[in-house]
């Protein structure tokens, strides 16, 4: 889905639509707290990192996800990658096979996981992590779950977009917001603020406050094509495009063309066509981000989707954090408490 503009309008405080969708955020509020209230999570066999939003919308976490992932690889650290995999149809446990499964069946995000490390896909956490800890895994990082209850989390880091920061600061379907800040903060062990920009340093500024480790990082291409003055026609279907499209400025990247479509948005046949035909016309170089790349994963031989995947470049993101050390400390801490709990 597309984010109303009103979420972001620094106008939305007098906005009527956000006005009169309030009391739905209410109850969606309410609702949450109710759910996080009764709930009881379970403790997994294997420490839990969870990587999670305060808002709707992309803020990063999936480069973090798999920057985070490849650190504790390197440290001997058996990951697995547990996600609800959003957009696809299927509700798991199921370990994600990139020779086999699509985004259609699985999810975009889970592929790209898959690619560094054995992913699973569950929309219950708790089986999915079980499955994951009987098939080998010593830890297991959460793309997203902040705000399901039914696991319990041994290091939680809270993401936020520097540029959109809060949004108006309203709940759902209201604003962006999934919860209230001081609500998550309680369940939060730091905070990361992916970007440049302040709209988030009210919320740095409160979780330091608080006693909460605040981060920053931002989003680096890794092992990207040379663009350099090349003609691009940049396509994506992700929370913030302006992200990935500041990314290809940085690498020099000549702009000629901008597609942006909804986020998760599956490719059809007339849109592979049309991007196929505008590319031509440009004389402009296909780009898109990892995410909408493996959307196109199990076109049929000789379709326009197919054509668009061999065409189509990638750009990939890591993130460049800050005080990288301070963050791998915090975590290897974490994972240290939860397989030795008698230390606490």
């Amino acid at each position: 889905m597309r984010e109303p503009g009103f979420w972001h309008d620094p106008r939305s405080n007098i906005s009527l639509t956000s006005r009169l969708l309030t009391p739905l955020a209410y109850l969606w509020g309410a609702a949450g707290r109710i759910k996080r209230y009764f709930a009881h999570p379970e403790q997994a066999a294997v420490p839990i990192i969870c990587i999670g939003n305060l808002t709707a919308g992309g803020t990063g976490k999936t480069p973090l996800a798999l920057t985070l992932a490849e650190r504790l690889i390197a440290a001997g650290e058996q990951v697995h990658f547990l996600t609800r995999g959003y957009g696809g149809k299927e509700h798991g446990p199921l370990q994600v096979d990139p020779a086999r499964d699509t985004a259609a069946h699985v999810g975009d995000e889970p592929l790209l996981l898959a690619a560094l490390a054995p992913t699973w896909v569950s929309i219950d956490r708790a089986e999915g992590a079980a499955a994951a800890a009987r098939a080998g895994a010593s830890l297991i990082i959460m793309d997203d779950g902040f705000q399901n209850p039914s696991l319990n989390k041994n290091f939680s880091l809270l993401v936020v977009d520097a540029q959109a920061g809060l949004g108006n600061g309203r709940l759902i379907p209201a604003g962006p917001m999934r919860e209230r800040v001081a609500d998550a903060l309680k369940r939060s062990h730091a905070v990361m603020i992916v970007g440049r920009g302040h709209a988030a340093d009210g919320l740095a500024a409160r979780a330091s406050n608080t006693g909460l480790p605040v981060f920053r990082c931002i989003l680096r291409a890794k092992g990207a094509p040379d663009l350099d003055n090349v003609p691009v026609l940049a396509y994506s279907g992700i929370g913030r495009p302006a992200k990935f499209h500041a990314t290809l400025r940085e690498l020099h990247a000549d702009l000629v063309g901008i597609e942006n479509f909804a986020d998760h948005h599956m490719y059809s046949e007339s849109d592979a066509r049309k991007l196929l035909v505008r590319a031509q016309d440009l004389k402009a170089r296909l780009v898109t981000t990892e995410k909408d790349h493996v959307r196109l994963i199990g076109a049929a031989e000789g379709s326009a989707r197919a054509r668009l995947r061999a065409a189509s470049q990638t750009v990939p993101i890591r993130a460049l954090i800050d005080n990288l050390s301070g963050l791998e400390a915090l975590v290897r801490d974490a994972i240290a408490l939860a397989r030795h709990p008698a230390r606490r």
